[in-house]
């Protein structure tokens, strides 16, 4: 979470929303790797590992979940997220533009980023360079691995998060006038997890200690570049 600075005065203050769809319908794109019965329970591991993660961050004040899931919103409560229901219930993008609202409501003058739940390998050192830069513009986004998707978008004081996330949302946020973060080294704010292949990579930068927990159950073709 946020620190205070050397001079006294505290840095950075990201909000962070996170959406998460109720785990019975989660991840299903990984049925064909991991087992139908097997997916619900990877789709919690990853966002308990990505939700940590961003706590951890020095940049982040606190993080929001929108989710109806309410045995998944306690893990996480647990974690420390404030957890908020799908209120509007009209998809991701509605969910997370709930989730923004939301945390303006508390705190009107916070920078929001809306970043995806499935990122189990997530550094908080490097999701913390990524804020950083995208402090510099009034609205930012990091592309996926694949440079289709979207991981994270990000919209400074003042700022409508505006979200367009799924399938070519990388395209629809350049549109928009989003700025395109462009560092190097920041796997892990990259890699998302959708697929069986997506799972081995995130597996080989090193995952968190859920979905960790959960990867000698894998299925040997999944984890074998991994645990």
């Amino acid at each position: 979470m946020r620190r205070d600075g050397v001079d006294g005065e505290a840095a950075a203050a990201w909000s962070l929303v996170v959406p998460l769809k109720p785990l019975v319908r989660a991840k299903s794109r990984l049925s064909r790797a991991a087992g139908e019965e097997f997916r619900p329970r990877l789709a919690l591991a990853f966002a308990l590992d990505t939700v940590a993660a961003a706590l951890a961050c020095e940049d982040v004040q606190d993080v929001v979940v929108v989710t109806d899931d309410q045995p998944a919103g306690e893990r996480l409560a647990a974690l420390g997220a404030h957890i908020v229901p799908d209120t509007p219930a009209r998809g991701l993008n509605a969910a997370l533009a709930h989730g923004a609202s939301e945390v303006r409501a508390r705190r009107p003058g916070a920078s929001v980023a809306a970043l995806n739940a499935d990122l189990p390998a997530l550094r908080p050192a490097e999701l913390a360079r990524v804020l950083h830069s995208a402090s510099l513009f009034p609205r930012a986004f990091l592309a996926d691995a694949a440079d289709i998707g979207t991981t994270l978008l990000t919209a400074t004081s003042g700022v409508e998060l505006a979200p367009a996330f799924g399938g070519a949302s990388r395209a629809r946020h350049l549109a928009s006038g989003a700025r395109e973060i462009t560092l190097p080294d920041v796997p892990s704010v990259r890699r998302d997890v959708d697929t069986g292949e997506d799972l081995r990579t995130a597996l080989a930068l090193g995952v968190g200690p859920h979905t960790a927990l959960q990867a000698p159950a894998l299925p040997p073709q999944v984890r074998a570049s991994g645990a």
